[in-house]
Order: structure tokens, then C-alpha cells, then sequence
């Protein structure tokens, strides 16, 4: 089946999924462990990847699925995959459990090692990011569906370059890496998927992740940010590879709206 025939359907997985973590958000209750990696999982991240992973599977039985919440499949199987799903059950665990509310249902498709197509949904908000190869980007809400497109910076309007950090960095690890920190406004947002979505949107002209990261992170947003006229690349401003190596963490990365911009000038200061 080609993208645009399943998207419809994959928006409605990933609205079960988010409407499940909504649910268990509100009440307020919920398990957490502490993962191998050390990082945290919910009882939501788990409940959604379930959700996730039948939906997915009924829809396309023929298409393996690589969630985070069951990732550990050797690159000697991943390798015979020519068009897999890419899946974060619960990108923003720790903003989950924080309480902040921002965080997001990833789903991609991957074709020859490049997201075909992905899916952003808000379950607190219930925003929906998604996008298609040669198909554009695009937004949903209850006010409607717009077409998405990244925007011009340092304009007269937005002098200083608007920059995605997450509520709980150090923005200073962030703005190191700037050639004139002085000229950046820092947009805090929660999640890495979010923080590039506003990006692709307009909302904010960059967004640099430092520490790590999953493939199942960025597929989607990939996607999203390049539909929108973005451009999603590794701090030596290389494109970003998936299904490609043993280990499925991402380099640092950073996801800029103008990519005709001398990012490696902006950046001369890493």
C-alpha cells in the first residue's frame, strides 16, 4: 500500500495510543521503572506501545514493527527490511512524569534506510503532526488542517534566532555551540518530536539535541521537517542514518527551518 493510503489509519492508531496515555496522565497513577539504558518507562508507554504495535500489525501484517518499548532485534534481522515502521510509544517520558504535559505519539514509515512518512500526535492537545514524501506537511487540530512550511529567520520580525531547548537542560550545553549565543531566544518546549515541529512550523528557526537519542526520536519529525522545507542533520550537518548500525542511538543532532543558511558559520563556535 502506498503512504497516502494508510495515513488516515496510522493518524488513528497513534490518536488510540495518545487518547490511552491522556487517560492514564489524568488519573494520575501509573508504574515506572527504570530501564537497562537508564532511562525511564510508564505503564502509559507500555499501554501505548500495545495499542501501537496490534494496530499497526492489523493494518499491515507484512510490515515489521521497531517500537523503543521492544527494540532489541539485531541489525542481522533489521538488515533484510526493506520498509519497516519506526515507533515511540512515549516520546517525552520524563516530561510525562514531570507533568508538563508535552509530550507526543511517534509513528514513522521507513523505506530504504529514510522515513517515507510519519506521524506526530499531542495527546494533551490533541495536535496531530504528520507528513508524506512529495506530499507535504501538515497540521490538525480542532481548529482545522493547515499546510506547514518552515520559515524564513532573522527576519525584521524575529531578529534573534529562535531556538527549541528543552525545559530541563541546561540551555547553556545548547548555546555553546553557537558562533553568537547573544542572538538567540530561547523557545522552551518538552520532547524532542515537539521541539522539532515547531520547527517545521515556523514556530522556532532551530532546534539542537544534545545527549541521547533513539532513531525512533527523529523518524518521524525527519520527515515532518523535510516536507516543511526543513532539514534534519548530525552536528557536522550530515544527514542522519536509520537501520544502518548495531546501535539505534542518534548523534548529537540539530534540525534547522532554512537550510540554505550557513549553519556551519552559525555553529563555527562547536
Amino acid at each position: 500500500m502506498q503512504p497516502e493510503n494508510l495515513i488516515e489509519a496510522v493518524i488513528n492508531v497513534a490518536t488510540e495510543a495518545g487518547t490511552k496515555i491522556r487517560e492514564i496522565y489524568l488519573g494520575g497513577e501509573f508504574d515506572r521503572e527504570i530501564k537497562a539504558d537508564n532511562t525511564p518507562v510508564t505503564s502509559a508507554d507500555l499501554a501505548s506501545h500495545a495499542i501501537i504495535l496490534s494496530g499497526l500489525s492489523a493494518l499491515t501484517p507484512e510490515i515489521p514493527v521497531l517500537s523503543e518499548e521492544a527494540a532489541d532485534i539485531a541489525l542481522s534481522e533489521r538488515c533484510k527490511w526493506q520498509r519497516y515502521w519506526l515507533v515511540d510509544p512515549l516520546d517525552g517520558t520524563g516530561e510525562f512524569i514531570a507533568g508538563s504535559g508535552d509530550f507526543s505519539v511517534i509513528i514513522a514509515l521507513v523505506e530504504h534506510n529514510r522515513p517515507i512518512m510519519g506521524v506526530v500526535y499531542v495527546p494533551m492537545t490533541g495536535v496531530c503532526y504528520y507528513a508524506i514524501a512529495g506530499l507535504g506537511a501538515y497540521k490538525r487540530s480542532d481548529q482545522g488542517e493547515v499546510r506547514i512550511s518552515s520559515h524564513p529567520i532573522l527576519d525584521s520580525e524575529h531578529p534573534a534566532l529562535r531556538l527549541a531547548v528543552s525545559r530541563r537542560q541546561d540551555p547553556q550545553s545548547v548555546l555553546r555551540l553557537f558562533h553568537d549565543p547573544r542572538h538567540c531566544e530561547l523557545v522552551v518546549m518538552g520532547g524532542a518530536a515537539l521541539k522539532s515541529c515547531l520547527v517545521a512550523e515556523g514556530r522556532a528557526d532551530c532546534y539542537v539535541r544534545v545527549g541521547p537519542t533513539g532513531e525512533w526520536d527523529t523518524g518521524a519529525a525527519q520527515i515532518i521537517v523535510e516536507e516543511a522545507g526543513g532539514q534534519l542533520m548530525d552536528i557536522t550537518l550530515n544527514p542522519l542514518s536509520y537501520n544502518e548500525r548495531e546501535t539505534m542511538e542518534n548523534p548529537n543532532f540539530i534540525v534547522v527551518g532554512a537550510p540554505q543558511l550557513a549553519w556551519d558559520k552559525i555553529l563555527e563556535g562547536h
